[in-house]
């Protein structure tokens, strides 16, 4: 039982709680699947490997953005159960719809021919996936918001607490341990 008071007064045990929980949060379904997707959308259009690698971390920091968005919001006040509830409940869901049917429109199988040929649609597909950094990063920042229940509980249940009792370093260590498999 000694040992026990000893891990629990060691003060670095909560950041490789939190960066532990990025890792398993990692390998639950919903972001196991964005993961798979972001690295996909990065090493499509980059051949550098140096790029590739900038890539991956600028993805990651769009998931940190997010994170500590939202740890930041919860830390200074807002209802944690409220939060939770909006992006559990609602988020997939909304984010989910939208990244099917964008998909869809650019591999051409939804045509919007009644918007002027749908040019705008493909300047934006070009646009998109030409910003590969800028892309990146935004895309973190996006998947990051799709929480399944499981990354929800590791987030909200387990995450959330240890941020409002140690800091805000939590989020950011978290992200890391999520944005790995891509980096």
């Amino acid at each position: 039982m000694e040992w026990l008071n000893v891990l629990a007064q060691n003060s670095k045990i909560p950041f490789v709680a939190a960066w532990a929980l990025g890792l398993l949060t990692a390998i639950a379904p919903c972001p196991l699947a964005t993961n798979i997707t972001a690295t996909a959308f990065i090493a499509k259009t980059i051949n550098d490997r140096k790029k590739v690698l900038l890539s991956g971390v600028l993805y990651t920091l769009g998931r940190m953005f997010s994170y500590t968005l939202i740890g930041a919001i919860i830390y200074f006040g807002a209802d944690t159960f409220q939060i939770a509830k909006l992006f559990q409940g609602n988020g997939e869901k909304y984010i989910g719809f939208v990244l099917v049917i964008l998909g869809l429109i650019m591999l051409d199988i939804i045509k919007l021919s009644f918007i002027k040929g749908g040019g705008w649609i493909e300047n934006f597909s070009d646009k998109f996936k030409t910003k590969g950094l800028l892309g990146a990063f935004l895309l973190g920042a996006l998947f990051a918001l799709a929480f399944c229940p499981y990354s929800g509980a590791l987030f909200f249940g387990m995450l959330i607490p240890m941020t409002i009792k140690s800091g805000l370093a939590m989020p950011l260590l978290f992200s890391i341990g999520t944005g790995i498999p891509v980096i």
